[in-house]
């Protein structure tokens, strides 16, 4: 678990193919911390296992249903990717619930670059567009952002100050970049929740009973 306040930037030093999949070998990018073989680690939004450390790089393993569902698999050599360690009981939640779970891939549409009111619009998929909700929250490439507002085209607006611009990655987050998305869990099992109930419903006249709550996950 992660709560989508970026710790570090680091750069990609190698990437391998493998029939598994993707290994990535990173930079650490200055994050600190005792980290070792098999903690994780998310890498801009992706909850990935460190499989080798030392001092100054970390290595993961990405496999199929990874890339295939992030931007990982584009990654090249000197690119750069934000990171932050799992949480502890002992910090502060000062993001959202971030599970590192890409629910999917968004397009960076328009970037509106006033340093005292930077704001970038990305389109969702269409899978995802239910999840957003103005003032909810939202992973981007693994940073925990507001959004804004709502477009009419799937689009979501967030307001991203210079802090936020300098801690990540989303200051080169330009009009046409591809970024990883993950939907607010809560939102989410809300959503789930209400649409099983809904198909209960339509499969009952009685309406809510016991049997809908119990098939809409409640008991």
């Amino acid at each position: 678990m992660f709560n989508g306040l970026v710790q570090a930037v680091g750069r990609v030093l190698a990437t391998e193919k493998r029939d598994a999949g993707l290994r990535l070998k990173i930079d650490r990018g200055g994050l600190t911390g005792p980290i070792a073989t098999g903690d994780s680690v998310c890498i801009s939004g992706v909850c990935l296992t460190v499989v080798e450390v030392d001092a100054d790089t970390l290595a993961f393993e990405a496999v199929a249903e990874t890339l295939d569902r992030s931007t990982l698999g584009t990654l090249g050599v000197g690119d750069r990717v934000n990171l932050e360690t799992a949480l502890t009981a002992s910090q502060p939640l000062g993001g959202h619930f971030v599970q590192g779970h890409v629910d999917g891939v968004g397009e960076v549409t328009a970037v509106s670059d006033d340093p005292l009111a930077w704001r970038t619009t990305v389109r969702a998929p269409e899978a995802l567009r239910d999840y957003l909700v103005p003032k909810g929250s939202v992973t981007v490439d693994g940073v925990s952002l507001t959004i804004a507002s709502l477009g009419g085209d799937g689009t979501f607006d967030v307001a991203l100050i210079p802090e936020t611009l300098g801690r990540t990655t989303l200051d080169a987050a330009l009009a046409g970049r591809r970024v990883n998305l993950e939907m607010d869990v809560l939102t989410k099992t809300v959503v789930q929740t209400v649409r099983r109930m809904g198909t209960a419903q339509k499969d009952n006249d009685a309406g809510v009973t016991m049997d809908t709550l119990r098939e809409a996950g409640f008991a």
